[in-house]
């Protein structure tokens, strides 16, 4: 088990294995399987089921030059209704992917400087989403580092820990932009969730990150035990 997750691993030889990782892995050793879609019957409808449901799923991103894909370790849930929400006041040009039936992009650009990733999350008409926080890299990582270099090439930046822990970062080293606002993340395409069977064995929770308006609700969500989390260690523990 790595970080709380539980991968079974089912070989030409359909011995199941059961695997332990150190934070720092290398791509050879990921601990994922054959990566399927979801079957949009599977997605439940509400933000709070969901934001708990995509821990553990794949963000898988297609590119010309191969695939790139992290298992999500951290969401935040913002509801209807919720103060912090981008749909509190209503449908606009900017948020209406927030409004599609669950299991839509919604990619807004914060501050000018990086893309949020936002899932769709309730029924047609009702704007909440769930945002993406963190994933673990596990395969195409040479496009992940290309695509966060730096123009100075920090080497922190070309640490696998750093890869995607962070909304920005998430969205950096996939090459996700407003090109994808919108789009089914359940259906084939160029960015899209799915899974190779892992469950996970404990979700911690705590108060969202960076919020001035809805700041003490417990609508964080994440992989207890993951080396791959954002935030205060005082924010992931879970004990």
């Amino acid at each position: 088990m790595n970080g709380g997750l539980r991968v079974t691993i089912i070989p030409v030889s359909k011995v199941s294995l059961e695997i332990s990782i150190a934070a720092e892995i290398s791509i050879a050793a990921a601990p994922y399987a054959e990566v399927v879609p979801l079957p949009r019957s599977t997605v439940p409808e509400g933000t709070v089921a969901l934001a708990r449901f995509l821990l553990g799923k794949l963000l898988v991103r297609d590119l010309p030059e191969g695939r790139a894909l992290g298992r999500i370790v951290e969401t935040e849930a913002y509801l209807e209704g919720d103060p912090a929400c981008h749909a509190f006041r209503g449908m606009t040009p900017r948020n209406r992917s927030l409004f599609k039936e669950a299991g839509h992009a919604y990619v807004y650009l914060c501050y000018g400087t990086s893309y949020m990733l936002n899932v769709s999350s309730e029924r047609r008409g009702t704007g909440a989403g769930v945002l993406l926080r963190a994933l673990e890299p596990l395969a195409g990582i040479d496009h992940m580092r290309r695509a966060r270099k730096h123009p100075r090439g920090a080497r922190k930046e070309d640490r696998l820990l750093d890869l995607a822990r962070g909304p920005g970062r998430l969205t950096s080293a996939l090459r996700v932009d407003l090109r994808h606002d919108g789009i089914d993340l359940f259906a084939n395409g160029p960015l899209w969730i799915g899974s190779d069977g892992a469950t996970v064995d404990a979700i911690g929770e705590s108060t969202r990150i960076g919020l001035t308006k809805g700041a003490d609700a417990r609508l964080r969500y994440f992989v207890a035990g993951s080396a791959y989390l954002s935030g205060s260690r005082r924010l992931n523990a879970t004990a």
